[in-house]
């Protein structure tokens, strides 16, 4: 079984801006699915691990519609989240907390307010938030300054801390994850991920060969932590806003979009019991079935999930508003009826990622990447394609032809 336990670094550009309406809406709806449906077959604690994955949270950003790289994604992503799982918080027991700036600081009285309802121990709860929030804001002095802190809780009392500091100097922000099944000590590396670049030497109090330091100067706990950080591949995020054949899997995107268009859709509906779905649905769905379902190694190229539903400033191709509704309704009715007993849907969206996955073993890529691109932005606007800027257009002499991968 993989371990979701990650360390290393990767940069995330700052971008400002606000979600429009329109995408922040989708997203909500389409994230809340997104968790009821990894409760539902995984448990609470499983959706716990997956938020302390920081490629998996990147992952699920992209699925959402959001740039692909950005510092945007972790507020908005909270931000959708919180608004969606707190409606469902009684059924699922999960609650989202804090969030952005003034909002950071409402946590405290969230959490004692959950721990009345639930009979957790409320003050606790507020002091491990307050924990993170110091070490990373304090005994970590990295040059980002914290402006965002997200917790999430199960009624078990487990909890998950996703949080952001910015250095607006080096324009870049630093997200730092945390899991309180992993945590042996609040000052001797806590954390499951840090996830921004590589500064150099920095000040980290929380180091094991800070020690004596600490001894010094931090009283904060008593125990005798003996967790050693794991180091995996860094993930560097680049500065250029488009997404490039570079930063994907090509061999699994191709299987993906291979799996969606080169197969009839007859034969698609046979075997997924999807019935009704097109085969541009059936491409963002076995994305999101493998955010769902796949397994940590299958998020080390976060930007392959934005061929799911595109972005909203347009890279890779612009959000296609008739897929991501249908994504959301396809979810929704399959996480209903198995509510009521029937897995057929739920059981056909599972087998998505597990066809991709064997599909993918002995499959070869052209390459044909920019073409790939190329061919989502001139039929977006039959998606109803949107960004930012406005609708998408239909291009001038545009025949439809192009064989995908």
């Amino acid at each position: 079984m993989e371990s979701l336990m990650k360390s290393g670094h990767a940069d995330l550009p700052l971008h400002y801006g606000k979600v429009p309406v329109w995408l922040a809406q989708r997203m909500s709806a389409l994230g809340g699915a997104i968790v009821e449906a990894i409760v539902m077959e995984y448990g609470r604690d499983g959706l716990l691990q997956k938020m302390s994955d920081p490629f998996w949270f990147q992952s699920l950003g992209c699925v959402l519609g959001m740039d692909w790289h950005s510092s945007g994604i972790t507020t908005s992503v909270m931000g959708a989240l919180k608004q969606s799982v707190n409606r469902r918080s009684s059924d699922l027991g999960i609650y989202i907390c804090g969030g952005r700036g003034k909002y950071s600081r409402q946590t405290p009285a969230e959490l004692l307010a959950i721990a009345d309802k639930t009979g957790l121990d409320g003050h606790l709860l507020v002091q491990h938030s307050k924990l993170s929030a110091k070490v990373d804001n304090t005994a970590i002095q990295d040059g980002f300054q914290l402006y965002l802190h997200s917790f999430v809780l199960s009624k078990e009392g487990n909890w998950a801390v996703i949080q952001q500091g910015m250095n607006t100097e080096e324009r870049l922000a630093r997200r730092y994850h945390w899991h309180s099944p992993s945590i042996q000590s609040f000052i001797e590396e806590p954390h499951t991920f840090i996830y921004g670049q590589n500064q150099g030497n920095i000040l980290n109090l929380t180091a094991k060969a800070a020690a004596p330091t600490r001894t010094g100067i931090l009283d904060l706990t008593k125990e005798n932590p003996d967790k050693i950080m794991r180091e995996v591949s860094k993930l560097i995020m680049p500065d250029h806003h488009d997404v490039r054949a570079e930063d994907v899997n090509l061999k699994r995107l191709g299987a993906v979009l291979a799996l969606a268009h080169d197969n009839p859709v007859d034969n698609m509906e046979s075997l997924l019991m999807l019935e009704g779905v097109g085969p541009r649905t059936i491409q963002s769905l076995t994305l999101v079935s493998e955010i769902i379902h796949g397994t940590p190694s299958r998020f080390s190229d976060p930007a392959r999930f934005s061929f799911a539903h595109g972005g909203k400033d347009g890279h890779p191709f612009p959000v296609p508003i008739t897929v991501y509704d249908e994504s959301i309704l396809t979810l929704d009715r399959a996480i209903q009826l198995a509510k009521m007993g029937d897995k057929d849907k739920s059981d056909a969206l599972k087998n998505l990622s597990k066809v991709s996955a064997q599909f993918e073993k002995d499959f070869e890529p052209n390459n044909r990447f920019n073409d790939i691109v190329q061919h989502e932005r001139d039929t977006s606007w039959k998606y109803q394609g949107r960004t930012v800027k406005g609708k998408a257009q239909k291009p001038k002499g545009w025949d439809g032809q192009l064989e995908l991968f």
